[in-house]
Protein backbone atom coordinates (compact mmCIF):
# COMPACT_ATOMS: atom_id res chain seq x y z
CA UNK A 1 0.00 0.00 0.00
CA UNK A 2 1.40 3.49 -1.25
CA UNK A 3 0.29 6.58 -0.13
CA UNK A 4 1.11 9.64 -2.65
CA UNK A 5 -0.25 12.27 0.43
CA UNK A 6 2.07 13.79 3.11
CA UNK A 7 1.06 13.89 6.83
CA UNK A 8 0.20 17.26 6.73
CA UNK A 9 -2.83 16.46 3.82
CA UNK A 10 -3.77 13.80 5.83
CA UNK A 11 -4.47 15.63 9.03
CA UNK A 12 -5.81 18.27 6.67
CA UNK A 13 -8.45 16.75 4.91
CA UNK A 14 -9.29 14.41 7.60
CA UNK A 15 -10.46 17.55 9.59
CA UNK A 16 -11.52 19.51 6.87
CA UNK A 17 -15.53 18.11 7.81
CA UNK A 18 -14.69 20.73 10.87
CA UNK A 19 -14.31 23.58 7.86
CA UNK A 20 -17.75 22.41 6.33
CA UNK A 21 -19.14 21.98 10.34
CA UNK A 22 -18.36 25.68 11.06
CA UNK A 23 -19.45 27.31 7.78
CA UNK A 24 -22.99 25.48 7.88
CA UNK A 25 -23.89 26.34 11.22
CA UNK A 26 -22.30 29.83 10.91
CA UNK A 27 -23.89 30.91 7.82
CA UNK A 28 -26.97 31.08 8.97
CA UNK A 29 -26.51 33.61 11.34
CA UNK A 30 -26.24 36.53 8.59
CA UNK A 31 -28.61 35.18 6.14
CA UNK A 32 -30.97 35.36 8.58
CA UNK A 33 -31.49 38.63 8.50
CA UNK A 34 -32.39 38.31 4.63
CA UNK A 35 -34.17 35.51 5.12
CA UNK A 36 -36.77 35.88 7.32
CA UNK A 37 -38.03 39.37 4.94
CA UNK A 38 -37.71 37.00 2.12
CA UNK A 39 -39.54 34.28 3.82
CA UNK A 40 -41.89 36.63 6.17
CA UNK A 41 -40.41 34.49 9.28
CA UNK A 42 -42.46 34.74 12.85
CA UNK A 43 -39.66 34.87 16.03
CA UNK A 44 -40.77 30.73 15.94
CA UNK A 45 -39.94 29.81 12.07
CA UNK A 46 -36.74 31.85 12.77
CA UNK A 47 -36.23 29.34 15.42
CA UNK A 48 -36.98 26.93 13.37
CA UNK A 49 -34.65 27.55 10.42
CA UNK A 50 -31.98 28.32 13.30
CA UNK A 51 -32.47 24.78 14.59
CA UNK A 52 -33.35 22.30 11.67
CA UNK A 53 -30.08 21.74 10.54
CA UNK A 54 -29.23 20.52 14.53
CA UNK A 55 -32.24 17.75 14.50
CA UNK A 56 -30.48 16.83 11.36
CA UNK A 57 -27.41 17.15 13.39
CA UNK A 58 -28.57 14.45 16.19
CA UNK A 59 -29.70 11.84 13.57
CA UNK A 60 -26.68 11.96 11.93
CA UNK A 61 -24.12 11.70 15.02
CA UNK A 62 -26.37 8.98 16.65
CA UNK A 63 -26.06 6.95 13.37
CA UNK A 64 -22.57 7.53 12.03
CA UNK A 65 -20.33 6.18 15.27
CA UNK A 66 -21.84 3.05 15.31
CA UNK A 67 -21.72 3.13 12.03
CA UNK A 68 -18.08 3.80 11.72
CA UNK A 69 -17.83 1.18 14.21
CA UNK A 70 -18.97 -1.55 11.53
CA UNK A 71 -17.75 -0.35 8.14
CA UNK A 72 -14.58 1.83 9.18
CA UNK A 73 -14.11 5.73 9.76
CA UNK A 74 -13.49 6.38 5.78
CA UNK A 75 -16.43 5.39 4.05
CA UNK A 76 -18.74 6.94 6.65
CA UNK A 77 -16.70 10.11 5.93
CA UNK A 78 -17.22 10.23 2.31
CA UNK A 79 -20.86 9.54 2.61
CA UNK A 80 -20.86 12.44 5.08
CA UNK A 81 -19.13 14.61 2.41
CA UNK A 82 -21.42 13.53 -0.44
CA UNK A 83 -24.57 14.71 1.89
CA UNK A 84 -22.54 18.34 2.66
CA UNK A 85 -22.77 18.66 -1.21
CA UNK A 86 -26.47 17.62 -1.67
CA UNK A 87 -27.50 20.07 1.26
CA UNK A 88 -25.25 22.81 0.21
CA UNK A 89 -27.15 23.08 -2.62
CA UNK A 90 -30.94 22.36 -1.56
CA UNK A 91 -30.88 25.28 0.97
CA UNK A 92 -29.67 27.40 -2.02
CA UNK A 93 -32.34 26.67 -4.57
CA UNK A 94 -35.42 26.02 -1.37
CA UNK A 95 -38.43 28.05 -3.15
CA UNK A 96 -39.85 28.22 0.72
CA UNK A 97 -39.54 27.93 4.16
CA UNK A 98 -40.82 24.23 3.97
CA UNK A 99 -37.94 23.13 1.44
CA UNK A 100 -35.55 25.40 3.57
CA UNK A 101 -36.43 23.52 6.94
CA UNK A 102 -36.03 20.17 4.82
CA UNK A 103 -32.36 20.73 3.54
CA UNK A 104 -31.61 22.15 6.39
CA UNK A 105 -31.90 18.95 8.07
CA UNK A 106 -30.41 17.29 5.49
CA UNK A 107 -27.32 19.18 5.76
CA UNK A 108 -27.38 18.25 9.61
CA UNK A 109 -26.93 14.62 9.04
CA UNK A 110 -23.93 15.55 7.34
CA UNK A 111 -22.51 17.91 10.22
CA UNK A 112 -23.90 15.51 12.97
CA UNK A 113 -21.78 12.86 11.13
CA UNK A 114 -19.13 15.16 11.18
CA UNK A 115 -18.48 16.04 14.66
CA UNK A 116 -18.76 12.64 15.43
CA UNK A 117 -16.34 10.96 12.56
CA UNK A 118 -13.76 14.33 12.04
CA UNK A 119 -12.16 14.39 15.84
CA UNK A 120 -12.26 10.87 16.88
CA UNK A 121 -10.33 10.03 13.21
CA UNK A 122 -7.68 12.93 13.78
CA UNK A 123 -7.39 11.47 17.39
CA UNK A 124 -6.74 7.69 16.17
CA UNK A 125 -4.27 8.83 13.35
CA UNK A 126 -2.31 11.32 15.89
CA UNK A 127 0.94 9.84 17.74
CA UNK A 128 0.16 10.53 21.69
CA UNK A 129 2.99 13.42 21.92
CA UNK A 130 1.03 15.86 19.51
CA UNK A 131 -2.60 14.38 19.73
CA UNK A 132 -4.33 16.98 21.35
CA UNK A 133 -2.95 19.55 19.14
CA UNK A 134 -3.97 17.43 16.20
CA UNK A 135 -7.67 16.97 17.43
CA UNK A 136 -7.95 20.48 17.97
CA UNK A 137 -7.58 20.60 14.18
CA UNK A 138 -11.44 19.81 14.23
CA UNK A 139 -11.85 22.84 16.08
CA UNK A 140 -9.61 25.42 14.08
CA UNK A 141 -11.50 24.11 10.99
CA UNK A 142 -14.81 24.76 12.60
CA UNK A 143 -13.80 28.28 13.64
CA UNK A 144 -12.31 29.27 10.79
CA UNK A 145 -15.37 27.58 8.90
CA UNK A 146 -16.97 30.26 10.91
CA UNK A 147 -15.12 32.97 9.69
CA UNK A 148 -15.77 32.06 6.34
CA UNK A 149 -18.99 32.06 6.43
CA UNK A 150 -19.16 35.47 8.65
CA UNK A 151 -16.88 36.92 5.34
CA UNK A 152 -19.19 35.56 2.84
CA UNK A 153 -22.26 36.56 4.74
CA UNK A 154 -20.50 40.42 4.72
CA UNK A 155 -19.37 39.94 0.74
CA UNK A 156 -23.12 39.18 -0.20
CA UNK A 157 -24.82 41.23 2.70
CA UNK A 158 -25.29 44.49 0.52
CA UNK A 159 -27.59 42.63 -2.20
CA UNK A 160 -29.31 40.43 0.71
CA UNK A 161 -28.09 37.34 -1.36
CA UNK A 162 -28.72 34.69 1.20
CA UNK A 163 -28.86 31.76 -2.13
CA UNK A 164 -25.08 32.48 -2.24
CA UNK A 165 -24.42 33.06 1.00
CA UNK A 166 -25.80 28.83 1.61
CA UNK A 167 -24.65 27.42 -1.60
CA UNK A 168 -21.33 28.31 -1.04
CA UNK A 169 -21.05 25.76 0.73
CA UNK A 170 -20.66 23.17 -2.12
CA UNK A 171 -16.73 24.57 -2.48
CA UNK A 172 -15.85 23.22 0.31
CA UNK A 173 -17.84 20.09 0.20
CA UNK A 174 -16.52 19.02 -3.00
CA UNK A 175 -12.68 19.55 -1.75
CA UNK A 176 -13.86 17.37 1.32
CA UNK A 177 -15.22 14.41 -0.64
CA UNK A 178 -12.37 14.35 -3.18
CA UNK A 179 -9.46 14.86 -0.78
CA UNK A 180 -10.84 12.09 1.47
CA UNK A 181 -10.52 9.56 -1.38
CA UNK A 182 -6.39 9.84 -1.15
CA UNK A 183 -6.82 9.27 2.70
CA UNK A 184 -5.98 6.42 4.78
CA UNK A 185 -8.29 4.12 6.77
CA UNK A 186 -7.88 5.02 10.96
CA UNK A 187 -5.18 1.83 11.72
CA UNK A 188 -6.72 1.51 15.48
CA UNK A 189 -9.84 0.41 13.60
CA UNK A 190 -7.98 -1.58 11.02
CA UNK A 191 -6.02 -3.67 14.04
CA UNK A 192 -10.10 -3.65 15.59
CA UNK A 193 -10.90 -5.70 12.53
CA UNK A 194 -8.06 -8.26 12.53
CA UNK A 195 -5.80 -6.18 9.48
CA UNK A 196 -2.95 -6.08 10.79
CA UNK A 197 -0.56 -6.13 7.73
CA UNK A 198 -2.54 -2.85 6.40
CA UNK A 199 -2.43 -0.95 9.87
CA UNK A 200 1.44 -1.33 10.25
CA UNK A 201 1.90 -0.16 6.65
CA UNK A 202 -0.52 2.73 7.18
CA UNK A 203 1.71 3.53 11.10
CA UNK A 204 5.06 2.97 9.42
CA UNK A 205 4.07 5.35 6.98
CA UNK A 206 2.29 8.08 9.26
CA UNK A 207 5.05 7.99 12.35
CA UNK A 208 8.20 7.28 10.00
CA UNK A 209 8.85 3.37 11.51
CA UNK A 210 9.38 5.32 14.95
CA UNK A 211 7.46 3.47 17.89
CA UNK A 212 5.00 1.48 15.47
CA UNK A 213 5.40 -1.64 17.00
CA UNK A 214 4.91 -0.34 20.71
CA UNK A 215 1.51 1.44 19.44
CA UNK A 216 0.22 -1.59 17.79
CA UNK A 217 1.64 -3.55 21.02
CA UNK A 218 -0.52 -1.24 23.04
CA UNK A 219 -3.62 -1.40 20.87
CA UNK A 220 -3.88 -5.10 20.27
CA UNK A 221 -3.46 -5.53 24.02
CA UNK A 222 -6.63 -3.27 24.48
CA UNK A 223 -8.24 -5.26 21.74
CA UNK A 224 -7.16 -8.51 23.98
CA UNK A 225 -9.80 -6.98 26.23
CA UNK A 226 -12.80 -6.61 24.02
CA UNK A 227 -13.28 -9.50 21.77
CA UNK A 228 -16.54 -8.79 20.32
CA UNK A 229 -18.00 -5.88 18.39
CA UNK A 230 -19.06 -3.33 20.70
CA UNK A 231 -22.47 -2.66 21.21
CA UNK A 232 -24.86 -0.09 23.41
CA UNK A 233 -25.22 -2.02 26.38
CA UNK A 234 -21.48 -2.32 27.11
CA UNK A 235 -21.51 1.88 27.14
CA UNK A 236 -23.87 1.20 30.56
CA UNK A 237 -21.04 -0.99 32.35
CA UNK A 238 -19.65 0.33 35.21
CA UNK A 239 -16.21 0.65 34.11
CA UNK A 240 -17.06 3.02 31.37
CA UNK A 241 -19.65 5.23 33.54
CA UNK A 242 -17.51 7.87 34.39
CA UNK A 243 -16.51 8.21 30.89
CA UNK A 244 -19.87 8.63 29.79
CA UNK A 245 -20.70 11.08 32.09
CA UNK A 246 -17.77 13.04 31.81
CA UNK A 247 -18.91 13.24 28.04
CA UNK A 248 -22.70 13.84 28.29
CA UNK A 249 -21.55 16.64 30.76
CA UNK A 250 -19.23 18.36 28.55
CA UNK A 251 -21.50 17.87 25.57
CA UNK A 252 -24.42 19.62 27.59
CA UNK A 253 -22.17 22.39 29.34
CA UNK A 254 -20.34 23.40 26.00
CA UNK A 255 -23.95 24.62 25.08
CA UNK A 256 -25.93 25.99 27.85
CA UNK A 257 -23.17 28.26 28.35
CA UNK A 258 -24.55 29.76 25.73
CA UNK A 259 -21.82 29.28 22.98
CA UNK A 260 -23.64 28.49 19.80
CA UNK A 261 -26.48 31.59 20.78
CA UNK A 262 -23.19 33.53 20.63
CA UNK A 263 -22.53 31.75 16.83
CA UNK A 264 -25.93 31.73 15.52
CA UNK A 265 -27.70 34.86 16.84
CA UNK A 266 -24.37 37.36 16.39
CA UNK A 267 -25.42 39.58 14.11
CA UNK A 268 -29.30 39.56 15.76
CA UNK A 269 -27.69 40.14 18.78
CA UNK A 270 -26.37 43.23 17.70
CA UNK A 271 -29.11 44.69 16.10
CA UNK A 272 -31.08 44.64 19.30
CA UNK A 273 -28.48 46.94 20.84
CA UNK A 274 -28.58 49.39 18.12
CA UNK A 275 -26.47 48.30 15.12
CA UNK A 276 -27.44 48.31 11.45
CA UNK A 277 -27.42 44.79 9.04
CA UNK A 278 -24.19 45.64 7.65
CA UNK A 279 -22.40 46.74 10.61
CA UNK A 280 -23.47 43.81 12.43
CA UNK A 281 -22.25 41.21 10.07
CA UNK A 282 -19.44 43.27 10.19
CA UNK A 283 -19.09 42.70 14.00
CA UNK A 284 -19.45 39.86 13.83
CA UNK A 285 -16.36 39.09 11.14
CA UNK A 286 -14.33 40.36 14.48
CA UNK A 287 -15.67 38.21 16.66
CA UNK A 288 -14.50 35.08 14.13
CA UNK A 289 -11.40 36.59 13.19
CA UNK A 290 -10.41 36.70 16.81
CA UNK A 291 -12.36 32.88 17.14
CA UNK A 292 -9.47 31.42 14.71
CA UNK A 293 -6.38 33.18 16.31
CA UNK A 294 -7.37 32.08 20.17
CA UNK A 295 -8.46 28.81 18.90
CA UNK A 296 -4.93 28.33 17.15
CA UNK A 297 -3.40 29.11 19.97
CA UNK A 298 -5.05 26.27 21.89
CA UNK A 299 -3.60 24.03 19.38
CA UNK A 300 -0.56 25.15 20.16
CA UNK A 301 -0.49 24.70 24.02
CA UNK A 302 -3.57 21.82 24.51
CA UNK A 303 -0.82 19.36 25.06
CA UNK A 304 1.65 21.57 27.09
CA UNK A 305 -0.75 23.30 29.34
CA UNK A 306 -3.59 19.71 29.94
CA UNK A 307 -7.39 19.75 29.30
CA UNK A 308 -8.86 20.47 32.74
CA UNK A 309 -6.62 23.65 33.25
CA UNK A 310 -7.95 25.23 30.07
CA UNK A 311 -11.46 24.12 30.67
CA UNK A 312 -11.16 25.84 33.95
CA UNK A 313 -9.88 29.03 32.87
CA UNK A 314 -12.34 28.67 30.05
CA UNK A 315 -15.28 28.53 32.12
CA UNK A 316 -13.61 31.89 34.43
CA UNK A 317 -13.21 34.46 31.48
CA UNK A 318 -16.50 33.03 29.77
CA UNK A 319 -18.69 33.54 32.69
CA UNK A 320 -17.01 37.29 33.84
CA UNK A 321 -17.65 38.35 30.49
CA UNK A 322 -21.31 37.11 29.90
CA UNK A 323 -22.16 38.75 33.84
CA UNK A 324 -20.86 42.12 32.30
CA UNK A 325 -22.47 42.20 29.47
CA UNK A 326 -26.26 41.25 30.82
CA UNK A 327 -25.01 43.97 33.71
CA UNK A 328 -24.53 46.72 31.20
CA UNK A 329 -27.38 45.85 29.29
CA UNK A 330 -29.46 45.99 31.94
CA UNK A 331 -28.63 49.69 32.95
CA UNK A 332 -27.89 51.43 29.72
CA UNK A 333 -30.49 49.52 27.36
CA UNK A 334 -30.22 50.36 23.62
CA UNK A 335 -27.25 52.51 22.96
CA UNK A 336 -23.80 53.34 21.70
CA UNK A 337 -22.01 52.56 25.09
CA UNK A 338 -24.46 49.28 25.06
CA UNK A 339 -22.73 48.53 21.96
CA UNK A 340 -19.79 48.90 22.22
CA UNK A 341 -19.92 47.00 25.44
CA UNK A 342 -21.62 44.17 23.53
CA UNK A 343 -18.87 44.12 20.72
CA UNK A 344 -16.22 43.96 23.13
CA UNK A 345 -17.96 41.43 25.52
CA UNK A 346 -18.74 38.89 23.20
CA UNK A 347 -15.50 38.95 21.77
CA UNK A 348 -13.74 38.16 25.02
CA UNK A 349 -16.23 35.35 25.84
CA UNK A 350 -15.52 33.94 22.47
CA UNK A 351 -11.65 34.25 22.73
CA UNK A 352 -12.48 32.06 26.04
CA UNK A 353 -14.57 29.63 24.47
CA UNK A 354 -12.16 29.40 21.51
CA UNK A 355 -9.08 29.01 24.20
CA UNK A 356 -10.86 26.12 26.12
CA UNK A 357 -14.69 24.53 25.55
CA UNK A 358 -14.62 25.07 22.01
CA UNK A 359 -11.78 22.49 21.09
CA UNK A 360 -11.04 20.86 24.67
CA UNK A 361 -14.55 19.14 24.30
CA UNK A 362 -13.83 17.79 20.91
CA UNK A 363 -10.32 16.49 21.94
CA UNK A 364 -12.02 14.56 24.90
CA UNK A 365 -15.06 12.84 23.71
CA UNK A 366 -12.51 11.67 21.00
CA UNK A 367 -10.01 10.47 23.93
CA UNK A 368 -11.65 9.21 26.74
CA UNK A 369 -14.00 6.36 25.56
CA UNK A 370 -12.87 2.46 24.77
CA UNK A 371 -11.94 1.68 21.26
CA UNK A 372 -14.73 -0.79 21.11
CA UNK A 373 -17.51 1.36 21.67
CA UNK A 374 -15.26 4.84 20.60
CA UNK A 375 -17.71 5.27 17.82
CA UNK A 376 -20.78 4.46 20.31
CA UNK A 377 -19.42 6.75 22.78
CA UNK A 378 -18.59 9.93 20.01
CA UNK A 379 -22.52 9.25 18.94
CA UNK A 380 -23.88 9.27 22.15
CA UNK A 381 -22.10 12.75 23.35
CA UNK A 382 -22.38 14.33 20.18
CA UNK A 383 -25.83 13.36 19.79
CA UNK A 384 -25.96 15.22 23.84
CA UNK A 385 -24.18 18.13 22.39
CA UNK A 386 -26.78 18.58 19.36
CA UNK A 387 -29.87 17.90 21.54
CA UNK A 388 -28.56 20.73 23.85
CA UNK A 389 -27.82 22.79 20.80
CA UNK A 390 -31.54 22.27 19.42
CA UNK A 391 -32.57 23.25 22.44
CA UNK A 392 -30.77 26.37 23.19
CA UNK A 393 -31.27 27.69 19.53
CA UNK A 394 -34.75 27.04 19.31
CA UNK A 395 -35.63 28.66 22.30
CA UNK A 396 -33.31 31.72 22.22
CA UNK A 397 -35.51 33.89 20.04
CA UNK A 398 -38.36 33.30 21.95
CA UNK A 399 -36.67 33.69 25.76
CA UNK A 400 -34.80 36.73 24.38
CA UNK A 401 -38.13 38.48 23.17
CA UNK A 402 -39.75 37.37 26.74
CA UNK A 403 -36.86 38.31 28.76
CA UNK A 404 -34.57 40.51 27.25
CA UNK A 405 -30.97 39.97 26.63
CA UNK A 406 -29.61 40.87 29.78
CA UNK A 407 -31.60 38.28 31.82
CA UNK A 408 -30.47 35.31 29.13
CA UNK A 409 -26.60 36.29 29.18
CA UNK A 410 -26.38 36.58 33.21
CA UNK A 411 -28.14 32.77 32.93
CA UNK A 412 -25.49 31.62 30.85
CA UNK A 413 -23.03 32.93 32.84
CA UNK A 414 -24.42 30.82 36.16
CA UNK A 415 -24.53 27.57 33.55
CA UNK A 416 -20.54 28.79 33.05
CA UNK A 417 -20.16 28.44 37.10
CA UNK A 418 -22.01 25.26 37.70
CA UNK A 419 -19.76 24.16 34.79
CA UNK A 420 -16.32 24.69 36.26
CA UNK A 421 -18.06 22.91 39.60
CA UNK A 422 -18.66 20.04 37.14
CA UNK A 423 -15.43 20.13 35.43
CA UNK A 424 -13.45 20.08 39.13
CA UNK A 425 -15.13 17.30 40.13
CA UNK A 426 -16.21 14.30 37.07
CA UNK A 427 -13.35 15.19 34.72
CA UNK A 428 -9.84 13.64 34.35
CA UNK A 429 -6.95 14.66 32.56
CA UNK A 430 -5.96 12.78 29.66
CA UNK A 431 -2.78 14.92 28.23
CA UNK A 432 0.48 12.78 27.90
CA UNK A 433 -1.64 9.38 27.93
CA UNK A 434 -2.01 7.13 24.60
CA UNK A 435 -5.64 6.07 23.81
CA UNK A 436 -5.10 2.22 25.23
CA UNK A 437 -3.40 4.29 28.41
CA UNK A 438 -6.30 6.27 28.70
CA UNK A 439 -8.75 3.05 28.76
CA UNK A 440 -6.53 0.88 30.63
CA UNK A 441 -6.96 3.59 33.80
CA UNK A 442 -10.17 3.91 33.38
CA UNK A 443 -10.78 0.18 34.24
CA UNK A 444 -8.10 0.33 36.93
CA UNK A 445 -9.94 2.73 38.38
CA UNK A 446 -13.23 0.86 38.00
CA UNK A 447 -11.32 -1.79 39.81
CA UNK A 448 -10.18 0.21 42.80
CA UNK A 449 -13.56 1.53 43.57
CA UNK A 450 -14.68 -1.97 43.61
CA UNK A 451 -11.93 -3.16 45.98
CA UNK A 452 -12.69 -0.26 48.07
CA UNK A 453 -15.91 -0.90 48.23
CA UNK A 454 -15.36 -4.31 49.35
CA UNK A 455 -13.06 -3.55 52.00
CA UNK A 456 -15.61 -1.09 53.37
CA UNK A 457 -18.41 -3.67 53.44
CA UNK A 458 -16.08 -6.59 55.47
CA UNK A 459 -15.26 -3.72 58.14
Amino acid sequence: MKFKINNGLIYFFGALGGLLFGYDTGVISGALLFIKNDLHLTSWTEGIVVSSILFGCMIGAAISGAMSDRWGRKKVVLIAASVFCIGALGTALAPNTGVLILFRVILGLAVGSASTLVPMYLSEMAPTSIRGALSSLNQLMIMTGILLAYIINYVFAATGSWRWMLGFALIPGLLMLIGMLFLPESPRWLLKQGKEPEARTILNYMRKGHGVEEEIREIKQANELEKNQGSFSEVKQAWVRPALIAGIGLAVFQQIIGCNTVLYYAPTTFTNVGLGASAAILGTVGIGIVNVIITAIAVLIIDKVGRKPLLLIGNAGMSLALFVLGIVNALLGPSTAASWTTVICLAVYIAFFSLSWGPVVWVMLSEIFPLKIRGIGMGIGSVTNWLANLIVSLTFPKLIEQFGISTMFIIYGIMGVLAFIFVTRKVSETKGKSLEQIEIDLRQQAERKKFNFSQSIQK
